[in-house]
């Protein structure tokens, strides 16, 4: 391998270092609403509407750096006909873009996958710079089982996410780089955790080998957690600790920030756990918030309902979890302070959405 390369030029990393820090100033994290369900779209009207006492002195910036979007919802509208990516930026909310098309099974491995899209990228990126995006978000799933994750799996995925980094950076676009471990399966804690470990060691192995500028990306991984199907309870202490150690072991501390997918969890467990990982005693260089879909967003959708009279109800409960998260990201959460309609319900999925 030639040691030979360039980095980007000083006004492309300045800006790529701008936006990464934007995205995980103290107190805010990401709303992930990247999903290609027709409800994305309406999901955002919560956002525009403020017609309460509670809701002009609220700005959703307050905890909210960035959205992200699927393709389908980028260009749709509010109520009042200015587009998403436009009111978003009138709140000072940054825009990002979900680039990666779908999973592909690996031949010859046990019922796993790596992720396509790689092809048109560097386009499609250049487009999403002009219509407003500033970061974008490629995800690759790994599950763990007994012969699972596969070294052939860890090592695709790997370089299929440094290759998307690179190409993101090119075309000023923060990449998000999320290697999803599901949280299906009967392992324990500590095995989710040393997975984590050499997952995360073979990702940031191969950013270095495509020369992404690390101080320009954010990563998003899973909090460290026993599998679902494994029955094993731990407290919010231990897996705070287990996520941490995981992180320090592999992840340079270069890199600006990471962004816990909320996964399984209830609303009140991510958020819980989110606030423990921050009051882990530990030296930690990176900011450490959310980037939440359905952890943030259950209890909303239920309390809206598709009624536009619950529009109200729904956004004060859009604010709520928004508090929330912001004050776990700083590890200032008081455990049950905040209650919802959706807050203890655990948010289990197919292990892979196509």
């Amino acid at each position: 391998m030639t040691t030979h390369f360039y980095y980007p030029n000083k006004e492309l990393q300045e800006e790529l270092i701008c936006i990464s820090k934007a995205l995980v100033a103290p107190g805010k994290g990401i709303l992930a609403a990247d999903e290609s369900s027709a409800v994305m779209g309406k999901r955002f009207q919560l956002i525009g509407v403020e017609n309460t006492e509670e809701n002009r002195r609220y700005t959703i910036a307050e905890n909210i750096s960035g959205v992200i979007f699927y393709h389908e919802t980028l260009h749709q509208r509010t109520d009042d006909g200015l587009p998403f990516v436009e009111a978003l930026r009138k709140k000072g909310i940054l825009t990002g873009i979900k680039v990666d098309k779908h999973f592909s099974p690996l031949f010859g491995s046990e019922d796993e996958f790596t992720t396509q899209g790689l092809d048109d990228l560097a386009n499609r990126c250049a487009q999403y710079k002009k219509e407003g995006c500033s970061f974008a978000k490629w995800r690759c799933i790994l599950k763990i089982t007994k012969n699972t994750p596969s070294p052939q799996a860890i090592l695709e995925n790997a370089n299929v996410m440094a290759r998307y980094a690179a190409i993101c950076q090119s075309q000023r676009l923060v990449p998000i780089i999320s290697p999803e471990v599901l949280a299906t399966g009967d392992h324990d804690l500590d095995r989710c955790q040393k997975v984590n470990e050499i997952l995360l060691a073979g990702v940031y192995k191969a950013l270095s080998d495509h020369h992404v500028f690390l101080e320009g990306t954010l990563l998003q991984p899973s909090m460290v957690m026993p599998g679902l199907q494994s029955n094993k309870n731990h407290p919010p202490a231990d897996i705070g600790v287990a996520t941490v150690l995981a992180i320090r072991r592999s992840v340079p501390p270069a890199v600006m920030g990471v962004l816990f997918c909320g996964g399984a969890q209830s609303e009140e467990e991510a958020t819980v756990h989110l606030n423990a990982i921050n009051n882990v005693p530990l030296c930690k260089p990176w900011a450490m918030t959310f980037a939440f879909d359905r952890a943030l967003q259950t209890s909303i959708l239920r309390t809206w309902g598709g009624k536009k009279e619950q529009i109200t109800h729904a956004q004060n409960e859009l604010i709520k979890r928004c508090r929330a998260n912001g004050l776990a990201s700083i590890g200032k959460y008081v455990i049950g302070s905040v209650e919802s309609s959706a807050a203890t319900e655990r948010l289990i999925q197919e292990a892979v959405e196509f």
